[in-house]
């Protein structure tokens, strides 16, 4: 094993992490969720996220710091061109990630602790369009990782 192997290991593992976990969120927990009232609902999803969210901050050092040693053990200018679509997309990914901490998941949770249902409403639905954005902005990266080689 070399390290670029193992670099191409953590970049995959935190790629299956945050994608995998945007995936599951999206496809299974959000319509299973519609089914509870507000009270309900809106408590789940800040305690799902609070213990997600600190492992797409994981997923993310991950993917960035092995992103970046096998670009730089590549070469900027001799790596595909799929990496420098990979990496576009990857930062786009990572703001809009940021974009949900320091905005409507912090709404979500102070809305939550003082029971304000129809504000920790407003804020989920933010949450949930930028992670259906994210998710399919991460189904493009894989494509373009796996598909796009020849770019």
């Amino acid at each position: 094993m070399t390290v670029h192997h193992l670099m191409l290991f953590f970049h995959v593992l935190g790629v299956a992490v945050w994608v995998g976990g945007m995936a599951f969120a999206w496809g299974c927990l959000r319509p299973a969720a519609k089914q509870l009232p507000p009270a309900q609902r809106l408590p789940l999803w800040a305690a799902s996220f609070s213990r997600f969210f600190p492992l797409v901050w994981a997923a993310v050092a991950l993917i960035t710091l092995s992103g970046i040693f096998m670009l730089l053990e590549t070469g900027f200018a001799r790596a595909p061109r799929a990496w420098h679509a990979m990496l576009l997309t990857g930062a786009v990914m990572i703001g809009v990630f940021a974009s949900i901490w320091f905005g409507p998941w912090a709404r979500l949770q102070r809305a939550v602790r003082v029971e304000d249902w129809a504000s920790a409403a407003v804020a989920l639905n933010a949450i949930g369009q930028r992670v259906a954005f994210n998710l399919a902005l991460g189904v493009v990266t894989i494509a373009v990782a796996t598909l796009g080689l020849a770019l």
